[in-house]
C-alpha cells in the first residue's frame, strides 16, 4: 500500500522535542505522593517525609499509578495495606528515576524505599554515575533471599548484582490494523518486509532516546542486523517513509487516528483492546522473524531506605502468585513467575512470541548509550 511519504521527525516537531528532553533531568522538587485513599489521583509535590515507622514509600513512573486506562497501582495499595500493618505510598515524578538518581549525585535526602519499575538501561544508568564517580555511594542494595524469586521464569533476571528482581514483562512488537486499506491491509512478517515499496509510510515508531518501546525496537535492529549494520537499516527505514515519534503515547494517537496502519508497541495490545471492546482487528499483532523484544520491569530497594525489612516484605509480596496475576492483568502485561493463576482467556489475548530475545546487561553495558548516541547522531538532522 502506497502512501505520500511521510517525514522523519526527530529534530523538529514532537519526535524532535523529546530527542533533545529525554536525556535531561527534571527539576529536583517534583513528584507527587498518593494520599490515603488509594482511588484518589496522586497530587501535590513531594517535600517531606511519611510520618510513622510503618509507612512505605515506592517510587515508581506515573502510568503504574494513574494511567488513563488501567493501572495496578491503587489495587496493589489497597492489597498490601490489607494484609500489613503499614501505609503504601506512592511517588511518582515525572522524570522517574532519574529523580532519585540526581538527588544521591547531590547528596539531598529522599524518602523512598523501593522502585518499582526498573530496566536494563536505568540501571546500568545508574552505576554507570557511580563508576564516574558522580554517585559516591550505591543507588540500590542488594535483594538478597527474597521469597518468591526462585519461581521467576527463565531469562527474566537482567541485573548481574541482584539488585533488581523482575516483577512482570512485556515483548515490543508491532500491532497493525487489519481494517485498513479496505480491509486488504496486512502487515509485513520480516524485519526486511517493513523496508518494501508497498509498506512506505506505513510504520510509526518512537524515538529510541526518549521512549522505551523505541529504545527496545531500535536494540531488536540491533540484534537484527549488528552493531554495524542496524544504522543502514534505518536508513531504509526513513526511506520507505517511517515516521518517529517521541513518546508511546503520541505514536499510539497517532496510530488510533488511522495515520498508518501499523505503530512499534505491546503483544498484550489485544488485553486492552478486548477490555474495551473495541475491534480486534484493529490491534492484530505481528512479531517480525518470529521474534519478539522482551523488555522485562524489575524492582529495587534503595540503598538508604528508612524501612529495609518492609521493603523486602513488599518485594516478595509482590511475587506471590496472586498478586503477580493482579499486577498483570492491570498492567497489561506478563507475569514475571510461571504459576501466576490468570484467566483463562488471558493468553487468548496476550500473544507470546515464538522466540524472545534481549541483549543482557553485561551486552548493553557499554554500548547501549553508544548506539542510541549513534542514531541520534544518523538522524537528528530528519
Amino acid at each position: 500500500m502506497n502512501r505520500t511519504r511521510r517525514e522523519f521527525l526527530t529534530a523538529a516537531g514532537a519526535g524532535g522535542t523529546a530527542l533533545l528532553a529525554g536525556c535531561q533531568a527534571e527539576p529536583l522538587d517534583e513528584g507527587t505522593d498518593t494520599p490515603a485513599d488509594a482511588g484518589t489521583e496522586p497530587t501535590g509535590t513531594t517535600t517531606g517525609t511519611p510520618e510513622g515507622a510503618d509507612t512505605l514509600v515506592v517510587a515508581t513512573y506515573p502510568p503504574f499509578v494513574d494511567a488513563p486506562s488501567t493501572s495496578p497501582g491503587a489495587w496493589l495499595k489497597e492489597e498490601f495495606e490489607s494484609e500489613f500493618d503499614a501505609t503504601l505510598v506512592y511517588q511518582t515524578p515525572d522524570s522517574e528515576l532519574n529523580y532519585y538518581l540526581e538527588r544521591a549525585i547531590q547528596g539531598v535526602e529522599f524518602e523512598a524505599d523501593v522502585y518499582v519499575g526498573l530496566d536494563t538501561g536505568q540501571l546500568i544508568d545508574a552505576d554507570g554515575r557511580q563508576g564516574e564517580g558522580e554517585l559516591t555511594d550505591p543507588l540500590f542494595a542488594e535483594a538478597g533471599d527474597l521469597e518468591g524469586t526462585d519461581r521467576l521464569r527463565e531469562g527474566l533476571q537482567f541485573d548481574p548484582r541482584n539488585r533488581a528482581v523482575p516483577f512482570d514483562t512485556g515483548y515490543v512488537s508491532l500491532v497493525w490494523n487489519a481494517t485498513m486499506d479496505d480491509g486488504e491491509f496486512a502487515a509485513p512478517e520480516t524485519f526486511e518486509g517493513l523496508t518494501e515499496p508497498e509498506y512506505e509510510g506505513d510504520l510509526i515508531a518512537q524515538n529510541p532516546t526518549s521512549a522505551a518501546t523505541g529504545e527496545a525496537f531500535m536494540l531488536h535492529t540491533v540484534k537484527q542486523y549488528g552493531p554495524d549494520g542496524f544504522l543502514d537499516y534505518w536508513d531504509r527505514l526513513r526511506e520507505n517513509g517511517v515516521t518517529v515519534l517521541g513518546s508511546w503515547t503520541d505514536a499510539y494517537s497517532a496510530y488510533e487516528s488511522e495515520e498508518a496502519p501499523m505503530v512499534v508497541s505491546y503483544s498484550t495490545d489485544q488485553v486492552y483492546a478486548a477490555m474495551e471492546d473495541q475491534d480486534l482487528q484493529k490491534h492484530q499483532v505481528r512479531f517480525l522473524n518470529d521474534q519478539g523484544y522482551a523488555n522485562p520491569e524489575g524492582m529495587a530497594r534503595f540503598a538508604d531506605s528508612d524501612a529495609p525489612g518492609l521493603a523486602e516484605e513488599f518485594m516478595s509480596f509482590m511475587l506471590r502468585p496472586e498478586v503477580q496475576a493482579g499486577i498483570a492483568q492491570r498492567n497489561v502485561a506478563f507475569p514475571a513467575i510461571d504459576d501466576a493463576p490468570l484467566p483463562e482467556d488471558y493468553s487468548q489475548y496476550a500473544m507470546e512470541p515464538p522466540e524472545p530475545v534481549t541483549f543482557t546487561y553485561d551486552e548493553l553495558q557499554g554500548n547501549v548509550d553508544e548506539w542510541t548516541d549513534q542514531w541520534a547522531r544518523r538522524f537528528a538532522g530528519g
